[in-house]
């Protein structure tokens, strides 16, 4: 015997419903005991795409000049900074800082080199670094030395000298950067191409080790952090403490992620469990809904868990939208249950309950996936966060569906019907009123929401994508005091890099010799004897690199300048901070290829270390110029001021566009914001046209299709504008608000356009089916929408900026994707008539007077 589709439901889920529901205990519980292993993702990497060519190039740079894996700890003592007690009192802090496990180093001003306090010689350079702990080292002098500094100036002291910062260097990992390149060479190869079965078991195995290696480093960052907070409390009595850097901000965000993934969610819970009270005002009804929301994200979690997909800054709402999802399908099928228990209050159970289930499949079934279309833009963003964000949204849609058409259904058949809720509560009241005043005020209405879309359209042409990412973070936040100090006194915040090569046809090799300065020689100890090119290869830098020569060198501070001019830049360090430190042991040094090549030959190796080494490769055919940029700057344009470095160096310096190369933490996050403008922004058009094909495939009606698409637009565009007008700039979490706006506010456009057509099938009066769906389908639009706006409202709670303005633009848009589909989407169905041929209609004061009367 064959059964179709709907045999099958009714014979397991109505008939077996004791059955549906052990079945369905026993997946939850499943996937419950996986959902602890969630891990949480705030690294540097989340805001970075993934693909971006740049990324690769500056992880190459991070690995030949240093990591950005760092603390940074800024220290201003409550009296002189170069009294005995605080430096003694600094010292100890480095000290206690350096024994921390997971640190490298600690730089500070006791380790760095001192050439003026007092002056040394160039012979004395050959005997190793003097520091600030050296005996004898007049400490006056290093004062003055400190805070006139090229290189320590702004970067480890302040120029009034009240404060100064002590790097706290993270040990590189290199098994991490191992397997991390391993993955992503892997995925990117397929993007391009299908793997073999060995790439994909490779990419299997390389994915998961790297999963579950992160975690462990993860938690042991955050273990080393919590360490370096207790030593700094530990010296704030005497000073004002503040700890940044990235590791700090990654360990610090993720307690942000897990606080708004648990108390937010919570929150939005108690806001749904009193709108379902006052709504509805039966226990079951409260009840029913929260099993099937705890259910739907318990199963996300245990499935997002197995696949090794973190929460991110930009999913870590997920879940709330998952409880808004799961509401929106219950309370239209409860709403629909009571519909229908009004008319008919002697049908049994089975009868009420499958009927609902009928009425409402197919409107759940499109509005489920349409709001799948538009998360389904997340994808195209090559961000790696937002496109996991995507598929969650994605996967945790089709979670809810089914579970709304089992779950909920099974649990009512185990219940009585008992009296029939009355049909005329405020809400209803509300939803009839606005009926009757957009039948009342038609194109007074329409007006209204044409001039709203104008103005809307100008508030989109103020969109940017440029923000500070200070701004992401409370200024109560340890983040933004540290940051704001950061940038105020030690030379800005954010790294950006400009690396220069040598040309192309650089290969020919200068074969002349200086003529030796036997009077140089001496202040080495040396004679000519001691010394020639063939000797010693580093002697002859000069002549064998590209940038280290006497007329390289000027242009280099020429380029340094520019760079330290520049509005938006603080801290810029470069060789030429280095030759600006040892000129003032000989002025003669940067003028003479010969006296600068036995310098550099004669160097220590802890002063190539930290004077050299940073800046220029050691064949001296690769400069790096490392810049603070001011993060705190309400002016900065970040792609601006690259392209304007790019054009500068290019344009007036003469290099090569293939010799000059822009990376660090700016060049990735401008990438990151550049991306998200390309591929949302210029791509909702096609998730409204992809929209449109669903309507016309639920609707089979072109014009009435168009119509309740407008409704969605205006909302988008009215959320979008107000962004534009308040200078909210475009972000990871912002730009999704778009595709949330277009996806619930869909929902309600489907489920109103499926009713007003059941309405006027049987009516055959436009205004007369408008005001049933206001006072039928209308409740539970205006249920859900009210419930995701106060249930969103208390993410401005949050200490994450974005998630602030996440959750107060999600709930506008709501409000006006709710409003726009009460007034415009009728006023334009009656306007056009999409429905066919209908009777007289009664006039509008009639109708008022009516719906007065009722």
């Amino acid at each position: 015997m064959v059964f179709s589709i709907s045999a099958y439901y009714e014979r397991f889920i109505i008939d077996r419903p004791k059955t549906t529901l052990w079945l369905l205990a026993l997946v939850v519980l499943a996937f419950c005991y996986y959902a602890p292993g969630i891990r949480l993702d705030a690294s540097a990497d989340t805001l970075i795409l993934e693909n971006d060519q740049s990324l690769k190039y500056y992880r190459g740079i991070k690995a030949r000049y240093g990591s950005d894996d760092y603390l940074f700890v800024t220290y201003s003592p409550k009296k002189a900074l170069f009294s005995p007690a605080v430096l003694d009192d600094l010292k100890q802090l480095r000290d206690k800082l350096a024994a921390v496990r997971g640190v490298s180093s600690v730089v500070s001003i006791w380790d760095v080199p001192l050439i003026n306090s007092p002056r040394i010689t160039l012979n004395q350079l050959q005997d190793g670094i003097r520091t600030l702990s050296t005996p004898g080292l007049d400490t006056r002098l290093a004062r003055k030395e400190f805070i006139s500094s090229p290189l320590y100036k702004n970067m480890l002291i302040s120029e009034d000298g009240q404060t100064t910062a002590l790097q706290v260097n993270i040990s590189r990992n290199d098994k991490y950067y191992r397997l991390l390149e391993q993955r992503n060479s892997l995925r990117e190869k397929q993007l391009g191409q299908a793997l073999t079965p060995a790439e994909q078991v490779q990419l299997q195995q390389v994915s998961t080790e790297f999963y579950h290696y992160t975690a462990g480093l993860q938690q042991q960052l955050k273990e080393m952090i919590a360490q370096v907070r207790r030593i700094l409390d530990q010296h704030r009595s005497g000073a004002d403490i503040f700890l940044g850097g990235i590791p700090m901000i990654t360990a610090d965000s993720i307690d942000y992620i897990a606080h708004d993934l648990t108390t937010f969610s919570v929150g939005v819970l108690l806001f749904i469990v009193f709108i379902l009270a006052v709504a509805f005002g039966k226990l079951h009804w409260v009840l029913l809904p929260m099993v099937t929301c705890f259910c739907a994200g318990s199963i996300m979690l245990g499935l997002l868990s197995l696949l090794d997909w973190p929460i991110t800054v930009v999913s870590a709402n997920f879940i709330s939208l998952m409880l808004i999802v799961t509401l929106s399908l219950t309370v239209h099928l409860i709403v629909r249950y009571q519909e229908l228990h009004s008319d008919q209050p002697e049908a049994g159970q089975r009868y009420l309950v499958l009927t609902t289930m009928y009425k409402k499949l197919v409107p759940c079934f499109y509005t489920t996936t349409t709001t799948m279309i538009a998360f389904g833009s997340l994808l195209i963003s090559f961000i790696r966060p937002l496109i996991d964000f995507g598929w969650m949204m994605i996967m945790g849609m089709a979670v809810s569906f089914i579970l709304a058409f089992t779950l909920f259904p099974a649990t009512l058949m185990l219940l009585k019907p008992g009296t029939p809720a009355t049909q005329q509560d405020l809400t209803s009241k509300i939803t009839k009123y606005i009926a009757g005043k957009i039948q009342l005020y038609p194109k007074k209405i329409l007006s209204a929401y044409a001039l709203l879309v104008l103005v809307s359209i100008a508030g989109i042409g103020l969109l940017t994508v440029e923000n500070r990412f200070i701004d992401y973070f409370k200024k109560s936040t340890e983040i933004y005091q540290g940051m704001e100090l950061i940038d105020q006194k030690l030379g800005g915040t954010t790294p950006l890099e400009v690396v220069l090569d040598a040309p192309a046809d650089f290969f020919e090799q200068s074969g002349e010799e200086e003529e030796f300065d036997e009077e140089f020689l001496e202040e080495f100890g040396m004679d000519a004897e001691d010394f020639s090119y063939d000797d010693a290869t580093e002697a002859g830098i000069t002549g064998s690199s590209y940038w280290f020569n006497v007329q390289q060198l000027e242009q280099i501070r020429q380029i340094h300048e520019y760079l330290d001019s520049l509005g938006e830049t603080g801290k810029v360090l470069s060789i030429a901070s280095t030759m600006a430190m040892l000129k003032t042991l000989d002025p003669q040094v940067v003028n003479d290829n010969f006296m600068l090549s036995v310098l550099y030959s004669k160097l220590s190796g802890q002063i190539k270390a930290s004077l050299v080494t940073p800046y220029m490769s050691e064949d001296g055919n690769q400069l790096r110029f490392g810049i603070r940029i001011f993060e705190s700057d309400p002016d900065l344009k970040r792609e601006q001021l690259l392209i304007k470095i790019r054009e500068k160096l290019t344009g007036h310096f003469g290099l090569k566009d293939e010799q000059v190369q822009l990376t660090g933490m700016v060049v990735l996050y401008n990438n990151m914001l550049q991306s998200l403008f390309k591929s949302q922004i210029l791509t909702i058009g096609v998730v409204f046209l992809a929209i449109l094909l669903m309507f016309l495939v639920l609707f089979r009606n072109f014009k009435l299709s168009l119509i309740a698409l407008i409704p969605n637009m205006v909302a988008a565009a009215m959320v979008l504008g107000l962004m534009g007008f308040l200078a909210i700039p475009l972000d990871l979490m912002t730009i999704t608000i778009a595709a949330i706006c277009i996806g619930i506010a869909v929902d309600n456009s489907i489920h109103y356009v499926d009713r007003f057509n059941s309405e006027f099938a049987r009516h055959k009066h436009y205004w007369t089916s408008v005001r049933h769906c206001h006072g039928s389908i209308g409740k539970a639009m205006y249920y859900t929408s009210i419930t995701v706006t106060l249930g969103f409202s208390i993410l401005a709670l949050s200490n994450f900026v974005p998630t602030v303005y996440f959750g107060l633009l999600t709930g506008f848009a709501m409000l006006m994707a709710l409003f726009a589909n009460m007034t415009l989407l009728p006023l334009l169905i009656v306007q056009f008539k999409p429905g066919g041929q209908a009777q007289n209609e009664p006039k509008p004061l009639e109708s008022i007077d009516a719906h007065i009367a009722d």
